[in-house]
């Protein structure tokens, strides 16, 4: 009965996650479909369960709680705190899932982590590096591939007169821009994210920022461009801004290199989206 009761449980939270949208905060949504096919088939075993429970009867599910609660003495006296703690410990998630709220990543994940381009990181663990500037998709592409489809993209963004930078081309888009930034100069580019303050800043400069997900929050990166205000602001981080601007090139001492910087005609501060992350589209 223990066992139906936590697959059950399992199957529910993922259909709560899916009623209530939240999943798109764990996984990308191309994916969505995986987790549908999960809940049938913890939902199945859960019924499997059910069922076998009922066949056993009475008697053999009396012997069985009494095992769990050390009442057997044929078995370990330890058995039952053993059985206790696997129980908590596979409960404890679902627990969590349905009762607190979901958390979205913020600046703080950012200043815990640091962000950076891939290509000054010591580190070549493409599992680790999560929090980086740069959108870097070529781990998971053939060398060739990856080119091609990263020109195809280029070509396809730099030819428009206005580009908006939007949930469905967020990453891509910048990924393109960020490998080819030439092609992307004097362009007139918009963009929505929240607000981080990275070191070696003028007082008019800031980061805006989205997290990107690629497969899932696992793998989540924070991806967005330096914007540079006519004159001093004093935003706070985490404070949603949608602006518009040309983009340029500047010089950015941490990073030891240039990078693109987005310098603003038009912003204004808006609300946090409902689904504040950006998704890698296919």
């Amino acid at each position: 009965m223990i066992r139906f009761l936590i697959l059950f449980g399992f199957a529910y939270l993922f259909l709560h996650l899916h009623l209530t949208g939240d999943i798109s905060k764990y996984i990308n949504m191309r994916y969505g479909y995986l987790s549908f096919l999960m809940i049938f088939i913890i939902g199945f075993m859960a019924v499997y369960q059910l069922v076998k429970w009922n066949k056993e009867g009475s008697k053999q599910h009396h012997t069985s709680e009494k095992a769990l609660f050390g009442h057997d003495h044929s078995h370990e006296n330890n058995t039952w705190w053993k059985k206790t703690i696997t129980y908590v410990l596979v409960i404890f998630p679902i627990l969590t899932g349905l009762f607190l709220p979901v958390a979205t990543l913020d600046s703080n994940i950012v200043r815990a982590k640091g962000f950076h381009f891939a290509e000054i990181d010591n580190d070549k663990d493409q599992y680790a590096n999560h929090q980086i500037l740069k959108p870097d998709t070529s781990q998971y592409y053939e060398s060739s591939t990856y080119k091609k489809m990263l020109r195809q993209d280029m070509e396809k963004y730099s030819q428009l007169n206005q580009l908006d930078l939007n949930d469905d081309n967020y990453l891509r888009a910048l990924e393109a821009i960020y490998n080819y930034p030439g092609n992307f100069n004097n362009k007139h580019i918009s963009i929505m994210g929240f607000v981080y303050h990275g070191d070696a800043l003028q007082k008019n400069q800031l980061f805006l920022f989205r997290f990107g997900i690629i497969h899932c929050i696992a793998d989540a990166g924070v991806f967005g461009l330096m914007v540079q205000f006519p004159h001093d602001v004093t935003y706070k981080d985490d404070t949603w801004i949608r602006a518009q601007g040309t983009l340029s090139e500047t010089y950015y001492s941490p990073f030891k290199q240039t990078i693109p910087v987005l310098k603003l005609d038009t912003w204004h501060q808006v609300e946090k989206p409902k689904s504040p992350y950006a998704y890698r589209k296919y």
